[in-house]
Formats: structure tokens, C-alpha cells, sequence
């Protein structure tokens, strides 16, 4: 019986060279589509949170040690686009992008304290990590391109000896630069003496409005649940320019957040049952589009909002995407031995993939965060006359994304079908 040895990646998220952090948001974008479309969801029926950008980056570093067919697969499926090194530099040049907004912000904050003007400034961490079972042999180039591309440090865990005391280690660290907003990624037992590695992307979000919202006037407003059932829910009211446009069936719409590098984007459907066809007809050259949309005068109404899904497995939707070999499908097909030396009795592939993220919306900003794991295992209005404002009421099942606007980047995507979830 062929030995198994497991390695998982995890990504948990909220906010030059050649390469440009645009290069990859529609590889982004386009897989986090898929994924909505695959109906990666939570239990929360109507609901579902993922971010993209945290699951395209804790798979990329995997696809950095695939080779053959798993590899293309991975390509095709990550929709990743010309060589490895070019792929990889994009990603950092979005990493860098989004530390030099959260820097940006910190540093007007601080100029306004000292002015007297008090304010919370973006807060957007990332941060990766590399855990390897102590003794167990990495090539030098895939470690090197973890640290230096990915900045992805390695940390020794005991998986064979102390599995429960490396999951929660690695549960702790995730915990952490989460800022305590995800809990038990793993499952227990997901690790075991076979473990042998486990990546792991972090990524946490906290975010004010360019205009915050006033608490007085949040008021209940009833929302068509599903589309079929109106409910009351708190509901909160401003009247601001906003980028907005309408378009064939829907209405685009996004609230910038503080320095305005960052943009809660709301697609919202003309009818009431309309988000289904919405969904099917979303993509990544709308969604840059929307990144550049002229602003106007809007009285919006949108409804405060927490989800919170479990963790979600995404190995079903992944391997019906056209991701096979790496699960090792068929038995032998997977192909990471740009991982580590590839032996007759132990070989590496993904055993499965774990994803849960958090937000929360309400009158002051945003707040989020994800994690994902990864496991694999061997077997604008013109001048002149005055425009009236256009009255946006989210009252239905609608889209959303929380988008990097410079590079068009869904950090964070989903659907809200009821707000009382």
C-alpha cells in the first residue's frame, strides 16, 4: 500500500517590477466567478462569502511546485496566463499595492491626529506562512520561491508525533493574523501523521466608509428574502455621490471606502428573482469596468449585514472545474514534485481544500477576513442643470465585492439573500 504524505494550504483574509497587480485580477476574478457559479455556498441558504483573492493566492503556491499535467490543469483552472515568474511577480505586485494603501492611510491618519482630527485608517494585513514536518525534505527552488515571492517563512510542526498539537498551532496562527475573526479552520482530524506540509495566506480587512453612514438614520426597511418574502431588516440611509451606473437588467453601484483605494461594489438586479441571471451573466471585464464608473448623486438604502459561513470544502468544485490530477484523479496522476523529491512508495497531491471567510457591513465600514486550506497528499454628473438623485434600494438579492479599485481585484465576493443570516 503506497505511503500518503499531506500537505495543506491555508489562506485567511479581510486589505516596481514588470509586472502590474492588474495582470492578475481577471485570473482572480474569473476563478472566484467560477467558484459563485459552482455554488461553493455555505449552509446559510441565499448566502455565500469567499475570497478570491485569498484562494487564488494559497493555490498559486501550490501551482509553484506542480509540474506536467497537473500543472496545466492548475493553470487552466487558476486561469493563469503566461509564464510562472510573470504569474507569480503579479501577485506581488498586488500584495505590495494593497501594503501601500494600508501605509497611505496610516500615514493621513497620523497627519490628521496631529491636527486634531481623529479617525481609523485602513487596516489590510496579509501575511503567509510555510509549515513543513520537521525533517521532511523541500527542494531548495520551491522554498525560495515561497519566501522571496510569496514571503511565506518556513516553521517546523511535529505531524507525525503531535498532529492535534500542529493543527492548533496552525489554527492559532490563523487566529491570529485574522485578527480572532476565524476559528477552527481545519477540521479536526484533517491532519494526521501523513501531513507533511501545510501553506498558508492570511488576510484581514477593516475598512471606513469615505462617508460613513449615520446610526439615527438606520431604520427598518423590508428586504424581499429570496426574492419571494419581505422582511424587515435595519436598514441604513445616505444620500452622496457614488460611482453608479445602470446597466441592461441591473445597477452597478459602489461605496468607496477611506482613501479610496478600496470600493464595496453592489450589483443589484432590476427584478426581485433576478440575481440567478445576474450571476450567470457577471464578468471579470464588468467587474474591471466597475472600477471606473462615472459618480452620481444617489439616495441609497442598504441593509447592514454580517455573514458568517462554516467552513466550506471546495475539492468537489475544484476537481468538476477541471482540477483532477492534482486530487489525484486518476490514482498516480498528481504531479507536485517541484515540491519535494518524488520517491516510488510517496508522491504528493491535494486531498482536499478548506475555505471560510467573515464580514460584516454596517454604518462605520467594513470588516473582513478568510482563510483557505489547501491539502494535498501522496496515493460621476455633468455641469448644468441640476440631475435629481437616483434612488437605490437594496431591498432584494444582490451581489457584492469588496474590490481593489487601481487593479480591479475581488478581494472578497459574494451574495446576500437574507441580511437576517
Amino acid at each position: 500500500m503506497k505511503s500518503l504524505a499531506y500537505i495543506f494550504l491555508l489562506g485567511a483574509m479581510v486589505h516596481s517590477t514588470p509586472a502590474q497587480s492588474a495582470d492578475v485580477a481577471p485570473a482572480i476574478n474569473q476563478f472566484g466567478l467560477d467558484l459563485l457559479r459552482a455554488g461553493a455556498a455555505s449552509e446559510t441558504p441565499g448566502n455565500l462569502l469567499l475570497s478570491p483573492y485569498s484562494l487564488e493566492s494559497a493555490l498559486a503556491m501550490a501551482w509553484a511546485g506542480a509540474d506536467g499535467r497537473t500543472e496545466e490543469e492548475m493553470r487552466r483552472v487558476l486561469h493563469l496566463a503566461g509564464d510562472q515568474a510573470a504569474v507569480i511577480d503579479g501577485l506581488g505586485a498586488l500584495a505590495r499595492d494593497l501594503r501601500e494603501l494600508q501605509a497611505a492611510s496610516r500615514q493621513r491618519a497620523e497627519s490628521d491626529a496631529q491636527r486634531g482630527v481623529s479617525w481609523t485608517p485602513i487596516e489590510l494585513d496579509v501575511a503567509n506562512r510555510l509549515f513543513v514536518q520537521s525533517g521532511f525534505t523541500l527542494k531548495p527552488d520551491f522554498t525560495h520561491v515561497l519566501r522571496e515571492q510569496f514571503g511565506a517563512p518556513l516553521e517546523e510542526l511535529d505531524f507525525l508525533g503531535a498532529a492535534e498539537t500542529a493543527r492548533l498551532t496552525i489554527d492559532a496562527w490563523v487566529v491570529h493574523e485574522t485578527h480572532d475573526r476565524i476559528r477552527d479552520l481545519i477540521p479536526s482530524g484533517a491532519l494526521d501523521a501523513n501531513t507533511r506540509l501545510v501553506l498558508a495566506n492570511a488576510v484581514y480587512l477593516r475598512a471606513p466608509w469615505e462617508d460613513p453612514f449615520e446610526r439615527e438614520e438606520t431604520r427598518p426597511e423590508p428586504f424581499w428574502v429570496g426574492g419571494r418574502t419581505p422582511a424587515d431588516v435595519p436598514t441604513m440611509q445616505q444620500r452622496k455621490s457614488y460611482p453608479y451606473e445602470q446597466r441592461d437588467g441591473f445597477i452597478a453601484l459602489a461605496v468607496p471606502y477611506e482613501e479610496g483605494g478600496l470600493q464595496f461594489l453592489i450589483l443589484l438586479p432590476d427584478q426581485r428573482n433576478g440575481l440567478a441571471q445576474l450571476e450567470r451573466t457577471v464578468s471579470p471585464a464588468l467587474l474591471a469596468a466597475c472600477a471606473r464608473m462615472p459618480r452620481r448623486d444617489v439616495v441609497l438604502h442598504l441593509p447592514k449585514f454580517k455573514l458568517a459561513p462554516p467552513t466550506m470544502s471546495l475539492s468537489s468544485p475544484l476537481r468538476g472545474l477541471g482540477m483532477a490530477t492534482a486530487f489525484d484523479q486518476p490514482r498516480g496522476g498528481a504531479n507536485f514534485d517541484r515540491i519535494a523529491p518524488r520517491r516510488p512508495d510517496l508522491y504528493l497531491y491535494l486531498s482536499d481544500v478548506f475555505h471560510r471567510a467573515w464580514l460584516s457591513v454596517d454604518e462605520d465600514g467594513t470588516e473582513a477576513a478568510a482563510a483557505t486550506e489547501v491539502a494535498l497528499a501522496t496515493f460621476g454628473v455633468e455641469a448644468g442643470r441640476p440631475v435629481p438623485p437616483v434612488e437605490v434600494r437594496v431591498d432584494r438579492p444582490f451581489l457584492f465585492a469588496i474590490q481593489h479599485v487601481a487593479s480591479g481585484t475581488c478581494l472578497f465576493l459574494g451574495r446576500v439573500g437574507d441580511p437576517r443570516q
